[in-house]
């Protein structure tokens, strides 16, 4: 077999992996076989929960490493956790309070189910949740600004974002670097030799950290500009130009 210069590719979903249509190609699934076939390692890095990742990963027939909640849970394969890491329940309710002030959209992954504005707590207390990922979704830029303030103030949270219009906590230091390190650690391989692909700022400090940084051509500028290299659209099988050009060559 061909000694490759990438030995991991570690994917985003939404607006990367997936068409708008939150669909897998024919096109992108045939390149990401040829890479499997070819020994290279294929890993979702998603800010999605694993139950909500698994589908396409089985779909593509993957049993590899898997990232999830925006590095809050590190799978060792699809369904055997290695490491998982919760939000501070004090956290959580000051951010809540926040959501409320503000009167925005917010949600919150727990262990065992989402939570939003809309199916919050009743009568269990917070600090019996497992929380792994708080978020808010307005598309005020001031309102959006603010809360993002008030968070930095807060301290002990990582921010980012899987789109414009929103903002994503996980615990300081946790993130989708942390969690392909993991993985390459499970692999034995180096970051060096992984390609990392995404287009939002929840992908950003990975795209940062490997070997070969990608954004989406409909990433946010930002991740485009910190990244090795820009692509196609998710639309537009931006992931087949990865593959093809970049990797098996």
């Amino acid at each position: 077999m061909t000694i490759r210069k990438y030995k991991l590719l570690a994917l985003d979903m939404d607006g990367t992996l997936l068409n708008d249509n939150h669909e897998i190609t024919l096109e992108t699934s045939k390149w990401i076989n040829k890479a499997m076939d070819e020994g290279i390692h294929v890993c979702l890095s998603t800010g999605r929960a694993a139950s909500s990742a698994l589908p396409y990963g089985q779909e593509l027939g993957l049993e590899t490493p898997m990232v999830t909640v925006n590095g809050s849970e590190v799978w060792k394969t699809p369904r055997e956790l290695y490491r998982r890491t919760l939000l501070d329940p004090d956290l959580v309710r000051k951010m809540h309070d926040l959501a409320v002030e503000k009167d925005v959209w917010f949600w919150a992954y727990a262990v065992e189910r989402l939570y939003n504005r809309d199916r919050w707590l009743e009568n269990t207390p917070l600090e019996q949740i497992e929380w792994l990922k708080f978020g808010y979704n307005t598309e005020n830029d001031q309102l959006r600004h603010e809360i993002l303030m008030a968070l930095q103030d807060m301290g002990g949270l990582e921010i980012s974002n899987s789109s414009p219009h929103n903002l994503e906590i996980n615990p300081l230091g946790i993130n989708k670097a942390a969690g392909i390190a993991e993985v390459c650690q499970l692999l034995n391989i180096d970051m060096s030799e992984v390609v990392a692909v995404g287009d939002s700022l929840n992908d950003l400090a990975v795209i940062q950290a490997v070997g070969l940084g990608v954004a989406m051509g409909n990433a946010q500028e930002t991740v485009k500009q910190e990244a090795d290299l820009v692509v196609a659209s998710n639309n537009d099988d931006g992931i087949v130009e990865v593959i093809r050009d970049h990797i098996l060559i």
